[in-house]
C-alpha cells in the first residue's frame, strides 16, 4: 500500500537515518562506559538520536556536568576521526538529490565536523541548510532542533515531515508537533506516523503548485 503525504519542508536526522554509523558508535561508546562498569545493553539503549553529554548524564547522574562537556568534546573527535564502516543508508543519496528543489535541513546531535565526516565517508552531499549540537542549547528528544530547523526554513511545524530512526529523535519530532517517517526497523517501536525499511521506499514528487508530497511504500 502507498501512502501519500503532503508537506512544505523535510527535516533529516542523520545517523541511522541518512547514514549507518551504528559499528564506530557503539564500538567508542562501549570503550568509554567499560571502565565505569555500565552494562553494555544499558549503554545501547541510552546513546542513540542524543547528544553524547546527554547520554553521559542519564548514565552517570552524580557525575558534574563539566566532566561530560570535556568527555564528549573528546568523545566527538574521536567520532570524527573513526569512520571506518560508515555507509549511507539505501536510497539516501537519491532522496537527498530529489529534495535539493524544495526545503529540507538535516537535524542532527552531531556536531558539524562530525556531520561533514560521515556524510563525506558515506557520498552523501551535505545539505544547504544544517542544525547541529552547536546551535541548540537542548539535545532530542527536546524539539528545539526541530523547531529551530523549522523555522530557518520558514515553514510552520505541521507542514513539516522528520525523517527519524532513534527514539530520542522521533520524540523529539512528535513534541514539535511534526509528523515522523521512522526509518529502520528499530524506530518501529517508538510509534513514528508511517515506518519504511529503508529510503527506497519513500518517493519525492513535484506537485503542479512548484511544491511537493511524499510517497511512502
Amino acid at each position: 500500500m502507498t501512502e501519500t503525504i503532503s508537506a512544505r519542508a523535510v527535516l533529516l536526522d542523520m545517523d541511522g537515518t541518512l547514514v549507518d554509523s551504528t559499528a564506530v558508535v557503539e564500538r567508542l561508546w562501549l570503550a568509554w562506559a567499560a571502565p565505569h562498569g555500565i552494562d553494555p545493553a544499558r549503554v545501547l539503549s541510552v546513546v542513540h538520536g542524543r547528544q553524547g553529554h546527554q547520554s553521559m548524564a542519564i548514565m552517570l547522574p552524580e557525575r558534574d556536568h563539566e566532566i561530560n562537556i570535556r568527555e564528549n568534546a573528546v568523545m566527538l573527535a574521536n567520532e570524527s576521526q573513526d569512520v571506518d564502516g560508515v555507509v549511507a543508508i539505501e536510497g539516501a543519496d537519491v532522496l537527498l538529490s530529489a529534495l535539493l528543489p524544495f526545503p529540507h535541513a538535516i537535524v542532527t546531535s552531531a556536531d558539524v565536523t562530525l556531520m561533514k565526516a560521515r556524510m563525506g565517508q558515506a557520498g552523501l552531499t551535505v545539505p544547504s541548510l544544517t542544525v547541529t549540537a552547536e546551535n541548540v542549547s537542548a539535545s532530542k528528544p527536546d524539539p528545539e532542533g526541530f523547531l529551530l530547523g523549522a523555522k530557518l526554513l520558514g515553514v510552520d511545524p505541521a507542514d513539516c515531515v522528520v525523517f527519524e530512526d532513534s527514539g530520542a529523535g522521533i520524540q523529539a519530532a512528535h513534541a514539535a508537533g511534526m509528523r515522523v517517517i521512522g526509518v529502520g526497523s528499530h524506530a518501529t517501536s517508538h510509534e513514528p506516523t508511517f515506518h519504511v525499511d529503508d529510503l527506497t521506499q519513500v518517493a519525492v514528487v513535484p506537485t503542479a503548485d512548484g511544491g511537493f508530497e511524499l510517497t511512502v511504500r
